[in-house]
């Protein structure tokens, strides 16, 4: 449940790659992709969007307090395309994100599954019996003090995949209101995760296509 929504006005649409068939955006933190049921929870970048392109259509979402690039399909055969793709893991994408700690490890994978916990939702949770199977690969970027910057490329796309996965790792994401310690809440300003690269196929003529979204933290 979003307690205050008061989503960044500036820049209102931040538009990296357009086509005839698609559109690259960058969403920023504290905006939702796509409208809540509540009035006041109406602004999103897909209502930003629709006011310029109507015909654009939702192919995936970020999470509202997570940045970086969203695809929106211009057209319902483009979004056919492009949601096939998504589904059969053909796109390429990492994010960046800045952890609570220093990982003792350059490098590695986290596999547990996921589900909704619902008392407490939007907030996900390990469950291995009921859990669907989600899989995210870390390289720790470089590492300070208290802190670890690290490439996370998720394999699956659960949601909160990531936050739930560096949570279990021992290192929550700063900033994460819902799984950061209250220490690693309060070093950040806001949630530092960042969707900084996908690649596709153009839903046309099949190009390969990588667009790259710089790191606001």
């Amino acid at each position: 449940m979003l307690l205050e929504y008061k989503p960044p006005l500036s820049p209102y649409l931040d538009i990296l790659y357009q086509d005839e068939q698609l559109l690259i955006l960058n969403k920023p933190s504290g905006l939702l992709t796509v409208p809540g049921r509540l009035p006041e929870h109406q602004d999103s970048l897909e209502l930003r969007v629709r006011r310029v392109f109507p015909e654009a259509r939702i192919v995936h979402r970020l999470d509202m307090a997570t940045s970086g690039i969203v695809v929106m399909a211009l057209g319902a055969d483009s979004q056919r395309h492009l949601n096939l793709q998504f589904e059969k893991r053909q796109t390429e994408k990492h994010y960046l994100a800045r952890l609570e700690g220093k990982v003792p490890v350059a490098c590695g994978s986290v596999e547990l599954p996921l589900i909704c916990d619902w008392p407490n939702r939007p907030k996900q949770m390990v469950c291995f019996e009921r859990g669907k199977k989600a899989l995210t690969h870390f390289a720790v970027l470089s590492q300070d003090e208290h802190s670890s910057f690290v490439k996370l490329i998720p394999v699956t796309g659960r949601s909160h995949q990531l936050r739930v996965h560096m949570q279990w790792l021992g290192h929550p994401i700063l900033g994460d209101k819902f799984y950061a310690s209250p220490q690693g809440l309060a070093a950040a300003p806001r949630l530092q995760l960042h969707a900084a690269y996908l690649a596709l196929f153009h839903p046309v003529d099949g190009r390969w296509l990588e667009f790259h979204c710089a790191c606001p933290f």
